[in-house]
């Protein structure tokens, strides 16, 4: 995993908070934090969803219908998380989808973007584990991560999210 150098502080840029929407409960309370984060020094989010490439594509024009659904479907959670950032913090946030393995996905969205200064998580609070993505990431390359990684505890309410960030 190479860095790039990021440039977010640098004139002409300005940082962003990078969450990862997608359809797990603990997703809303990354969003939140990122915004209030955002809000508070005057940063920018980005809101990133990751679709799966579809794994049916024997019959011609299936993938490609299973392929359009699944992005309205990132589509619309995008949405919804947008609308926390602009109740929570007024901002309006940059919203990417992409389609591949969503932490490959995810360093390559960072990778491209020098202005993402920090990528936020929020851990599931299921006896499993905080989730995959989190396992991912936090655990067997978070020594080598390009940017700092922050992981909310799933348990935490709307106020205490408010309170911390």
């Amino acid at each position: 995993m190479t860095a790039s150098t990021r440039r977010a502080y640098e004139p002409g840029h300005r940082p962003k908070f990078m969450a990862v929407v997608d359809d797990t409960p603990e997703c809303a309370k990354a969003v939140r934090f990122a915004a209030r984060r955002a809000a508070r020094i005057g940063s920018g989010v980005l809101l990133a969803a990751i679709v799966a490439p579809p794994e049916f594509t024997q019959w011609l024009g299936v993938g490609d219908v299973m392929q359009a659904e699944a992005e309205a479907a990132a589509e619309r959670r995008l949405e919804a998380a947008a609308a926390i950032v602009r109740t929570v913090a007024g901002l309006e946030p940059e919203k990417l989808v992409r389609t591949g393995q969503k932490a490959e996905e995810i360093l390559r969205i960072i990778e491209q973007d020098e202005d993402v200064a920090i990528l936020i998580l929020a851990a599931g609070t299921e006896p499993e584990g905080p989730g995959p993505l989190v396992s991912t990431l936090a655990g067997r390359s978070a020594g080598q991560f390009p940017v700092p990684l922050a992981i909310v505890p799933g348990h935490l309410g709307d106020h205490e999210i408010d309170a911390l960030a």
